[in-house]
């Protein structure tokens, strides 16, 4: 397959019109051998720091690590549950996102971080779909362990660890993962979680 060529069931079939790299953005769990270089990976990080914030707080940070970086990218590995390391581990980059809960101008809560984080999370995304680079989210990992692990100050939170790399083949998962990962995909219809408003 080639490292552009996303399978045709997994391109988002859309009711409307939408832009084509949000119906590429796809989270595999099979990746190929083959890692991101440094300047490709800065490219996704000026991606997300251009991401909408409240007060422009921008209250994302990023820890990551290359899976050729073994101790780095084993600490990160480490803090993942079981059932999502197995197939991380094939990741070329593991990356963990974190928010910062207060306001650094005023040291007040910022009711938005988890919103801004997420934002900043999916421009990355966006981003690394235009670069035929794929990502999976995972909300799957020990909290207390990822705070400990990386000494986390006090109002930083992980919100999410990311697996990145270019697409592999699903053959190369075990069960019941090969058969997620060539499932057709699917979402609610638009209408059924938008709803007008009109005059009472």
């Amino acid at each position: 397959m080639s490292q552009s060529q996303l399978p045709a069931d997994k391109t988002a079939q859309t009711e409307s019109a939408v832009h084509p790299l949000i119906k590429k953005r796809w989270s595999p769990r099979a990746f190929a051998e083959r890692p991101i270089n440094d300047q490709d990976l800065a490219a996704l990080f000026e991606a997300a720091s251009w991401a909408a914030s409240s007060y422009n707080e921008q209250p994302w940070q990023y820890l990551y690590a290359h899976r050729a970086d073994e101790a780095g990218f084993n600490r990160l590995l480490s803090c993942i549950l079981e059932g999502n390391r197995a197939w991380a581990q094939g990741a070329s980059v593991l990356v963990l996102s974190l928010a910062q809960a207060n306001l650094a101008r005023t040291g007040k809560p910022n009711r938005h971080y988890f919103h801004d984080t997420g934002a900043a999370n999916t421009n990355f995304l966006l981003q690394a779909a235009d670069m035929d680079i794929y990502g999976h989210m995972m909300g799957g990992f020990d909290f207390q362990k990822t705070v400990a692990e990386f000494d986390l100050e006090e109002g930083l939170e992980p919100v999410c660890f990311m697996a990145l790399g270019y697409l592999g083949d699903p053959e190369q998962l075990e069960e019941p993962l090969r058969s997620r990962e060539q499932a057709p995909r699917s979402r609610k219809s638009v209408d059924t979680f938008t709803h007008k408003i009109t005059a009472s």
